[in-house]
């Protein structure tokens, strides 16, 4: 079966949205249309063989349409979605699905009330980067995870046009924490029980263009996750630290290895001093080589695809939704609890 979809916010998502569904996707999503408010996008998706709508209202009174997909600025999310959800649409959202907790639940009542689906395009829980660290921690390969650290940075500085304003959402929590933070939270789902963050404005007069966030799990798992865009030498995309080895992988492409305690003996208190660079050590003495083992990163296949794929099965009543109500919600009261320890410059205890 071949749903339709109307896209409301034909901007770089929107039109991104567009060309991945026409390339990949024609088996089971066919974009009808489009509504923006700015008559050049309109136009534009008109030299692209879309339908543009004149409104809203025309492109959610389609019959036709029975997928929407909200990419608009941030703070339009909640009416645009309750609105499609009324017009009896199925519906996905681009992240961060609302600006608070509050804003998601009423989505999700109004979900309920009209028996629509609804969902939120976390599509980089399928990042071949992000994949291969959770293959890692399930195999159990170097044991139990302790601490976890996740970065994305770059060094463009300018949050461009509604990405730099606070009414519309904007700022790095919501624009790339929102991900990293979805892929923490998938990755371990024991409790949050509490978190710090820090926030920068750099080059920006009313969001943050750089923050650090420390998260803290009830499985004894912290994770450091770190945004920048004033960053000129980025350190790795992940670091994982296991009770028998660690893994690193340094960049989008996938590189980095798994370094594996491959003799576990107590090694002791030796005596002699160790003399480094830095001077003489016993603690930070270099383990013996033989003691450990590197390894490749896992190979892992990943396919984004799978997030449409999911969503017509869940609208057909085939599957369930992989990104769920109850996952989503718990990464934004988790966002919420970032805002607030940011604001009063003190961890937030939660039970998340």
């Amino acid at each position: 079966m071949i749903h339709k979809m109307g896209i409301i916010g034909f901007g770089g998502m929107g039109e991104f949205h567009f060309s991945s569904i026409r390339e990949k996707l024609g088996d089971c999503v066919e974009v009808k249309g489009v509504f923006d408010v700015r008559e050049e996008r309109q136009q534009h998706a008109l030299e692209r063989g879309l339908l543009a709508y004149g409104s809203r209202e025309s492109l959610l009174s389609d019959p036709e349409i029975d997928l929407v997909l909200v990419a608009t600025p941030n703070n339009f999310h909640k009416e645009i979605a309750i609105d499609a959800l009324r017009h009896g649409k199925n519906c996905v959202c681009e992240k961060p699905v609302t600006l608070n907790s509050e804003e998601l639940r009423e989505i999700f009542a109004v979900a309920d009330e009209t028996g629509r689906i609804f969902t939120v395009h976390q599509n980089r829980r399928w990042d071949r980067d992000f994949r291969i660290i959770r293959e890692i921690v399930n195999s159990g390969i170097i044991g139990k995870p302790y601490m976890v650290e996740s970065r994305v940075q770059g060094s463009k500085r300018v949050l461009q046009e509604w990405r730099g304003r606070r009414e519309n959402g904007g700022g790095m929590i919501y624009d790339w924490g929102i991900h990293i933070l979805d892929q923490i939270m998938w990755l371990d789902k024991s409790k949050v029980k509490e978190v710090y963050a820090d926030t920068f404005s750099i080059f920006t007069d009313e969001v943050d263009d750089n923050f650090k966030a420390i998260i803290k799990f009830e499985s004894g798992l912290n994770a450091m996750l770190q945004v920048d865009t004033n960053c000129f030498i980025n350190q790795p995309r992940w670091h994982l630290l296991c009770e028998d080895g660690t893994a690193v992988i340094t960049d989008w492409a996938c590189n980095g290895k798994i370094v594996k305690l491959a003799d576990d003996k107590d090694l002791g208190w030796d005596s002699v001093i160790v003399y480094t660079e830095a001077g003489p050590t016993r603690t930070m003495a270099p383990r013996p080589r033989e003691t450990t083992e590197e390894l490749p990163l896992p190979d892992v296949k990943t396919d984004w695809c799978e997030f449409y794929r999911n969503v017509t099965a869940a609208i057909e009543g085939r599957e369930e939704l992989i990104v769920k109500h109850e996952e989503s919600l718990r990464v934004m009261n988790v966002i919420d609890a970032l805002f607030e320890s940011a604001r009063t410059g003190k961890s937030v205890t939660v039970n998340i």
